[in-house]
């Protein structure tokens, strides 16, 4: 976590563009109502981190909450539970979409 969080109004069916393909792939990492407004940051090892917002997401069968980000480079990616901790890690594929669950409980490895 970035230390704040930035809650935004939702996010209605097909608002959000994913530039797949290649070797570029996109990450949704689902979280609960809790998050909304979190800033979750990923990163490739030995790359700077980047961060998205959790937001509500309006979509034909319901709402969730997630975090997306739309253009990854391919890779194995960290998701920072916070500054020095991971929540897990996930991988990108090119011309795929990557989906990754938020831990519902303390980060992984602190309790």
């Amino acid at each position: 976590m970035r230390g704040h969080s930035h809650p935004q109004g939702p996010s209605e069916t097909g608002s959000v563009v994913l530039d797949l393909g290649g070797d570029t792939g996109a990450l949704i990492i689902y979280t609960g109502r809790d998050q909304h407004g979190r800033e979750i940051e990923v990163s490739r090892d030995g790359e700077p981190r980047t961060h998205s917002a959790v937001r509500e997401r309006r979509v034909r069968d319901g709402i969730f909450h997630s975090a997306v980000y739309p253009d990854l480079p391919a890779g194995v990616y960290t998701v920072w539970w916070d500054d020095r901790r991971p929540a897990g890690r996930v991988v990108v594929t090119g011309g795929v979409i990557a989906e990754f669950a938020w831990p519902t409980s303390a980060a992984p490895g602190s309790g």
